[in-house]
């Protein structure tokens, strides 16, 4: 078991947390690779290479729904690549990253797992592995950390992750630092953000932290009273009250999560996530998204309806072989805006992928152009 012991950065103590661990169980799985390793390969490959690794040479901005290459969630004879559920995108002097949910093992759980490519964000991608399981987080008895967001600042990258308890909202929202964020052993854990527990009417998971008008903010939630926001002092310390952005209640228990909020214009936006995931090709996820002119909301959909009475304008859904897209998370690049989301490939019973599509924009609401394999929309 990878374990690091931390000793965690002082955080407010303000008890704010998930209600699935999604079965992400493979039957084997790179935990990491190693820079030696990486250095080798450079060394084979001659020159050419190390310019390449110095800085990565970039063609234009993609469009549309990108044909995504390399370990984007495959599953190969004998090699197993890590699953890419709710995956998070950014990026550190041209070079592209994911994070997403790591490995679930009970014996063996899980940290948050990383993927890089040099060239595009098609790829390839390649797996760079976990980066270790901080010990407290054993505490809320996880099989896996959950539903990562890296936000960037004067080059120091923050990772918030989700650890929780399987069908309670005892849940916490953990970070880690680095400036590097590709050595997976440079990850420095601060402990818990924020916590949620059984007599809270919120669950304290998929975090999304941005920053508005001088402040930053955290929105969270999963199920129980919905998607909520709270303001963050110094980007770990919850202040203030806890407000509500968005609810689903026509899908009992209130399933909505995995929120992301964004500014494009005027206008900021939301995004959620609502049905039910980890189904496999079951599942009914898919993506929504409501505006507003203020970071903290009231957001509405296309119709006026507020996303705290159930509103949510469809903007992702299953197609073609594409089942269960969800978790999206937004990247700003070279001019243009970027999602990534994950889906649970039909073609395959349901194996977890990743897919990047370009956002467009249509009378001031975000949009996808749908490409080769998306086929049609479900009826």
């Amino acid at each position: 078991m990878n374990l690091r012991e931390t000793t965690p950065t002082p955080a407010a103590d303000h008890r704010t947390p998930d209600h699935r661990t999604p079965d992400h169980r493979t039957p084997a799985r790179r935990r990491r690779t190693t820079a030696a390793a990486a250095l080798a390969v450079l060394a084979l490959l001659g020159p050419a290479a190390a310019v390449q690794a110095a800085g990565p040479r970039q063609g234009p901005p993609p469009t549309g729904k990108l044909t995504m290459v390399g370990e984007v969630g495959d599953y190969v004879e004998g090699v197993v690549d890590d699953p890419a559920h709710d995956p998070t995108l950014f990026s550190d002097r041209g070079v592209y990253y994911v994070a997403s949910t790591g490995v679930a093992n009970p014996d063996d759980p899980g940290g948050i797992f990383l993927r890089r490519s040099d060239r595009s964000l098609a790829g390839p991608w390649v797996s760079l592995g976990a980066i270790d399981l901080p010990r407290w987080t054993l505490d809320y008895g996880v099989g896996h950390l959950w539903a990562p967001h890296v936000v960037e600042l004067g080059g120091t990258f923050h990772l918030y992750y989700a650890a929780s308890s399987f069908g309670t909202n005892r849940s916490a929202i953990g970070l880690a630092t680095t400036r590097t964020p590709g050595d997976l052993d440079s990850w420095v854990d601060h402990g818990p953000v924020l916590t949620s527990d059984t007599d809270d009417d919120f669950n304290a998971i998929d975090p999304d932290v941005y920053r508005a008008d001088g402040k930053w903010w955290i929105a969270f939630g999963s199920f129980w009273s919905g998607i909520k926001v709270q303001e963050l002092k110094g980007m770990d310390t919850p202040v203030g009250p806890v407000r509500s952005l968005a609810s689903h209640p026509e899908v009992p228990p209130n399933a909505i999560e995995n929120p992301q909020v964004f500014q494009h214009g005027g206008y900021w936006y939301l995004t959620a996530s609502w049905g039910l995931c980890c189904r496999g090709v079951e599942s009914t996820y898919e993506t929504v998204v409501g505006r507003s002119t203020s970071p903290t909301g009231p957001f509405v959909d296309r119709d006026g309806v507020p996303m705290t009475e159930g509103g949510g304008t469809p903007l992702l859904s299953s197609r073609g072989n594409q089942i269960g897209t969800g978790a999206l998370d937004v990247l700003r690049d070279r001019g243009r805006t970027y999602a990534v989301h994950h889906y649970y490939d039909a073609r395959t019973g349901g194996t977890i992928r990743m897919q990047v599509r370009e956002v467009e924009w249509r009378e001031g609401w975000p949009t996808f152009s749908y490409g080769p394999g998306d086929g049609q929309p479900p009826r």
